[in-house]
């Protein structure tokens, strides 16, 4: 019998602390093994300690942390390699996938200098040619086309960026890949194809997987064993199937409820259908009213120029149509879910809506002002009115500004509040989205925050000075699914508090149906269709629609 590829044997981390602060362990008494080949999934909320383990075992944790217990790979201390074997041991037998790839890519090198560094670094008996094949050939499996490998990490998607980072883990052919929430930016048809690269290399390579995610239906349908994660600890372990069919502890049984309550499938044959329910959220009184956003023929383009050789063969620049020519309106308090694969431009939509980006051509009316034409000044005025929760809150957050500051930042800006009645607003919104006792979130950094709090530090940052329009670029996709079920109930009761209206972008079919009255579905800038989302999921039209809802793993499924 092969011997066992990795084992944690009664792993504690804990933290630096601040002076007088008592010992809280991240991880706390954590054991089990991988076995060559095997798919383990590891779940649990946000600040629960799975990405600890996951820096645990690649010797990436703070320097002053306190680490006890042991980690083995293929029977040798993972704690006891020299700097020497920690760097070969780094990609070469474990890669690691990180969970917010735009910190982890270098933003002054290219894609493909990315890919060349990793290969020379860990593979120097490969000749240029050969390096740049086999990265491309990598990158294929991702679905980055050779066309981008001159482009830099910031002219690509968030969910490109991602795609970028699990090519790099891929190159090396590791033993055992830990997987950070590899797929949370990405949508369902690119998540599957990825996972299925995975499990089949698992299969063909017997390479050891640890997918530490909080997409529940996504690890019940690719992972042979699971393990629940709650405050630090392992609260449950077994078959996937066992623990989906029956779980045993209490906080297992909660993310089960939250998970089905989100993608609850019986209520598509019902009149009372998802969270659209009531006079004022049937489609046909949303559309009585006058539009608070419409959009005409907004058209958004990009050139790559070509290089200096390219230029010696002639060779044009290439225009990349990232907007291209839509049309769409949106209703007094309706969410409307914009859905697509990564790269399709629905991120460059809400940032070209919000004027961060002029649009190439089009129009962007906004409560019946045309946003294209205003000034810098009279567009930072309007953006009271019309807040973004981003995508990757890590890279939207000032790292230099405690919690508190961020988040009334934006009440100093607008000229909302003094510093008491500012801080008085904040520890509510802080409380509002979770982040509790909020007098203790209020001091923090960004920094010591995992990354589902962060997320709920953006969202409490965009809704603080009461907008209109909200446009949120998957803003729960970072969150376990009890957590999501508390924001999105939030973002509901908001929105009927204040009379706020959703563009909801997600790559997560079963949260849009959930939460959305009509959507939007985006196919390489275009708008391929467009309905309520009842009809679209009863009857999808388009092609790609169809390909996406076949794709979206479904719990009930599994």
């Amino acid at each position: 019998m092969s011997k066992t590829l990795f084992c944690i044997e009664n792993l504690r981390v804990a933290y630096p602390q601040g002076s007088g602060e008592e010992l809280s362990w991240a991880v706390d008494d954590v054991s089990f093994t991988l076995q060559p080949g095997e798919k383990m999934g590891l779940v649990g909320e946000s600040g629960c300690g799975k990405s600890t383990i996951g820096r645990a075992v690649m010797r990436l944790l703070p320097a002053s942390s306190r680490v006890e217990g042991r980690v083995t790979f293929q029977e040798q201390s993972v704690f006891d390699l020299t700097p020497n074997q920690l760097r070969k041991f780094r990609g070469e037998a474990i890669a690691l996938i990180f969970q917010d790839p735009m910190t982890r890519l270098d933003p002054l090198m290219t894609i493909g200098k990315h890919c060349i560094e990793t290969l020379q670094a860990h593979s120097p008996e490969l000749s240029a040619s050969q390096a740049k094949e086999k990265a491309i050939a990598t990158l294929a499996k991702v679905n980055i086309p050779k066309s981008r490998w001159n482009q830099y990490p910031h002219e690509f998607s968030g969910g490109m960026r991602q795609r970028v980072a699990i090519a790099l883990a891929l190159l090396l052919n590791p033993k055992l890949i830990v997987a950070d929430e590899p797929t949370t930016s990405l949508d369902v048809t690119v998540s599957a194809q990825i996972l299925q690269e995975l499990t089949r290399l698992c299969s063909q390579e017997n390479m050891g997987l640890l997918l530490i995610s909080h997409d529940l239906a996504m690890v019940a349908e690719y992972c042979d064993r699971i393990g629940v994660m709650y405050q630090g600890k392992m609260v449950e372990m077994g078959s996937t199937e066992s623990v989906f069919r029956q779980p045993q502890h209490k906080y297992t049984q909660s993310l089960l409820k939250a998970a089905l309550h989100i993608q609850s499938v019986n209520e598509i044959e019902t009149e009372d259908w998802g969270l659209v329910t009531g006079e004022e959220k049937q489609l046909g009184k949303i559309k009585d009213k006058s539009p608070i956003l419409s959009i005409t023929e907004l058209k958004q383009y990009y050139t790559i120029e070509p290089n200096f050789i390219e230029r010696l063969f002639n060779r044009q620049a290439q225009t990349i149509k990232a907007v291209d020519g839509i049309n769409l309106e949106l209703y007094p308090k309706e969410i409307l879910g914009l859905v697509g694969e990564s790269g399709c431009g629905k991120s460059t939509l809400s940032r070209t809506i919000l004027q961060l980006i002029r649009p190439t051509a089009g129009k962007v009316e906004f409560l019946g002002q045309d946003l294209t034409r205003l000034s810098r000044k009279q567009i930072r005025s309007s953006r009271r009115q019309i807040q973004m929760v981003f995508q990757d809150p890590h890279a939207c957050l000032n790292p230099a500004m405690t919690v508190g500051q961020s988040i009334a930042d934006p009440l100093f800006i607008h000229n909302l509040a003094d510093s008491v009645k500012a801080k008085e607003q904040v520890l509510w919104m802080l409380e509002k989205v979770g982040l509790t006792p909020p007098q203790v979130y209020y001091e923090r950094y960004p920094s010591d925050l995992s990354g589902g709090q962060q997320q709920r530090v953006a969202i409490a940052r965009a809704l603080i000075t009461h907008p209109k329009l909200l446009i949120c670029d998957e803003p729960v996709s970072m969150l376990d699914a009890s957590v999501q079920s508390q924001v999105l109930d939030l973002m509901l009761q908001l929105k009927e508090e204040f009379e706020l209206t959703y563009l909801f972008i997600t790559h997560d079919l079963w949260l849009a149906r959930f939460l959305c009255d009509r959507i939007a579905v985006m196919n390489g800038g275009k708008i391929v269709e467009l309905g309520d989302t009842k009809k679209i999921f009863a009857s999808p039209q388009h092609p790609y629609t169809k390909t996406l809802l076949a794709a979206a793993p479904l719990l009930a499924r599994a």
